[in-house]
């Protein structure tokens, strides 16, 4: 038999066995309802016998991303053995917006509030999503996980430092904030004035998308970051098991003072990971199977075995 045969026969097998494998995993659409709003999101999970319950992961989009962005990752985790939920934050993909009054000058205005960054919102809808995935049926609230990637990969772990049912976290080259006072006093001032006149009606809040920083979609509610520092709660984590996987080229922002401090930070068991050669996007092409591999190493780790 041929070199070029053997090669051959080998690719079919390997993709007769994705595909069977794939048709093992079960998916269905959901809806979740944070603070009265109704947001969109997609379950997978492998086939399981009749009582089995699963580990489950909670998976967050980051800054301006959708649930369908992360369809690889839900299905690497679900083909481990994972119940596995994926949602778009309210006013994000499929999602519904918060009504809004705000228009300046115009009384009565409404429309949706769309495609805005606001973490404490965002943080409210992912903990809304573990109240979601308690009621399952086949999900073990004893060995659930949350994973987040860039900016949810800190909101992520502001909301694992606040529930105590999360059990293991994976924040990839994630953003953790900073408090107020590490806030330079021009941005500080102008968040602030903005926040006045936001709350006072002169103004109202972002058009839908609006590319505010770098190209980043979606502008940040500036107030709301006044509020959010989850470098500062990583103390909480405890019974929490954190990776930390950051870019080594990170461009974003300094590691330093995000994934390094916040593993410095974090009680046992922890473990953070720097991915050679990667700049932040790097997590999404070059390394996305590396990294989902270190995710389910670890959810392996600290769930599979919890009981």
């Amino acid at each position: 038999m041929s070199a070029r045969l053997v090669s051959l026969l080998a690719a079919l097998w390997l993709a007769l066995t994705t595909t069977l494998a794939c048709a093992q995993l079960v998916e269905r659409r959901v809806d979740i309802h944070s603070e009265g709003i109704r947001m969109s999101g997609f379950v997978m999970h492998p086939t399981v016998k009749d009582g089995t319950r699963l580990p489950a992961v909670i998976l967050s989009h980051g800054w301006g991303g959708t649930a369908a962005l992360l369809r690889p990752e839900a299905e690497r985790f679900a083909q481990a053995g994972y119940f596995v939920l994926v949602f778009d934050y309210r006013g994000w993909g499929d999602s519904d917006g918060r009504p809004v009054r705000d228009e300046a000058g115009k009384a009565g205005a409404q429309r949706d509030l769309r495609e805005v960054v606001h973490p404490l919102d965002q943080a409210t809808d992912i903990f809304n999503a573990v109240h979601w995935i308690a009621g399952e049926p086949l999900v073990d609230m004893e060995r659930l996980g949350l994973w987040g990637t860039s900016f949810s990969g800190g909101l992520a772990a502001y909301v694992a430092a606040r529930e105590p049912r999360v059990r293991a976290l994976v924040a990839q080259v994630a953003a953790f904030g900073r408090p107020v006072v590490a806030m330079p006093a021009t941005t500080l001032a102008q968040t602030r004035a903005s926040a006045t006149r936001r709350a006072r009606g002169e103004i109202g809040h972002p058009a839908p998308g609006v590319r505010e920083i770098g190209n980043l979609r979606g502008a940040p509610i500036g107030e709301a970051f006044l509020r959010y520092s989850p470098i500062e709660d990583m103390a909480m984590l405890r019974g929490c098991a954190t990776l930390v996987i950051d870019a080594e080229r990170e461009e974003l922002f300094d590691v330093r003072e995000h994934g390094e401090l916040a593993f410095q930070r974090a009680p046992e068991p922890k473990k953070r990971v720097v991915i050679p050669g990667i700049t932040h996007y790097g997590i999404y092409t070059t390394a996305r199977t590396q990294a989902q591999n270190l995710a389910v190493d670890w959810f392996d780790q600290h769930l599979k075995g919890a009981r």
